[in-house]
């Protein structure tokens, strides 16, 4: 179905976490996102631009993904005649890197022409068989590790399906030890946010007597062949994360045995264009995935759940309720969990909740159009 993208309104809002969270490499207590509207013939559709704050998990950030929206990305979409959401992703690739800005407009793209058709969001993008979706949860580097023993406990109570606790140099075998002391049983996954290097490895190869069900991206983001080398020396299998940018690098990866499992983040390859071409391949070759979180508002968050209907998409992934991260969150009703660990996929058109309009307008710090 052919379309025109009108204008584009960009949004930043500030929304303070219920708790901080700590990766290996920062602290955050609060978000600024991104947001991105794209309208045509009256109609929106809605994107989330997933970048941090700072640029450690990648070399975007809240304060750079601002003007390439502005002066690059949307004048390059604006008015141009799309015969479908599929060619958003080209239209910008001139553009090197900076995938998480890219997607955030082409994300809203497919949200755009899913509501043009009527269509949820996850059928739209070739999902939309499973009614629901398995969800685990994401627990960063906490005070102590008593204090992480309880927020696992509360989250196991909660019924998620599977437990992610981060970790680093000097947080890493120990914690995991004691969790497992705690939680013989439970599914448990370790992500390192690539803060160990090759020599790390028989330090990493202690993690193998915990049964985990994988490490993630134990090395540097760029270190696919490393990545290789670690995987042939460590039984815990490691699942990729930022080494995985577009569908090449997922081809090159899985050519290598650089990892077992693949995390696809929807920001991190530009949309869902790649993120479809990444999950194709992966699933053709047997390599289980699932689908990673960013610390998303609802409007990613539901972006997520589309993505994690398909069928490549056999592990629980990071989506959880909105509750565990916002007192209120941007979109009506939030995400819920329920007690057996899922969530229920959205069938309305697009990504499937209402916009929490009036919050929205307390939370946003600055807002621009083009036109």
């Amino acid at each position: 179905m052919p379309f025109q993208i009108e204008r584009i309104v960009v949004r930043q809002i500030r929304m303070p976490l219920v708790h901080f969270f700590e990766t290996s490499f920062s602290r955050t207590y609060e978000r600024d996102i991104v947001l991105v509207e794209v309208i045509s013939d009256g109609l929106s559709g809605w994107g989330e631009v997933t970048a941090g704050e700072r640029p450690f998990y990648n070399e975007e950030w809240t304060g750079s993904v601002w003007p390439l929206l502005l002066e690059y990305i949307g004048p390059r979409v604006i008015r141009h005649g799309f015969e479908s959401a599929t060619e958003v992703y080209d239209r910008t690739a001139h553009i090197r890197g900076h995938f998480m800005a890219r997607g955030g407009v082409e994300a809203a793209a497919w949200d755009l022409e899913a509501r043009r058709a009527g269509k949820s969001l996850a059928q739209h993008i070739g999902g939309g068989a499973r009614t629901e979706i398995p969800c685990g949860v994401s627990i960063g580097i906490q005070d102590s590790v008593e204090q992480l023993i309880e927020k696992i406990r509360s989250e196991v109570d909660a019924g998620y399906q599977r437990i992610k606790i981060k970790i680093k140099p000097g947080w890493d075998i120990d914690v995991v030890r004691r969790v497992r002391e705690v939680f013989p049983d439970i599914p448990l996954m370790a992500d390192a946010n690539s803060a160990y290097t090759l020599q790390d490895a028989g330090h990493l190869k202690q993690l193998d007597e915990f049964k985990l069900m994988m490490i993630e991206q134990p090395l540097a983001h760029d270190e696919i062949v490393d990545h290789a080398i670690l995987q042939a020396r460590i039984e815990t299998p490691i699942c990729l994360d930022e080494c995985i940018r577009t569908p090449h690098h997922a081809e090159q990866a899985i050519a290598l045995k650089a990892g077992r499992i693949l995390n696809i983040k929807l920001g991190r390859v530009g949309g869902f264009h790649a993120a479809r071409q990444i999950h194709e391949f992966a699933h053709a070759h047997k390599i289980p995935m699932w689908c990673g979180g960013m610390l998303e508002s609802g409007i990613g968050r539901a972006h997520n759940i589309a993505l994690a209907t398909l069928p490549g998409f056999t592990l629980p992934g990071d989506v959880s309720a909105s509750k565990r991260y916002w007192k209120r969150d941007i979109i009506v009703p939030p995400v819920e969990v329920s007690a057996s660990g899922t969530i229920a996929v959205p069938t309305g058109p697009g990504f499937g909740f209402e916009l929490d309009r009036d919050y929205l307008k307390t939370v946003t710090v600055r807002e621009e159009t083009v036109s």
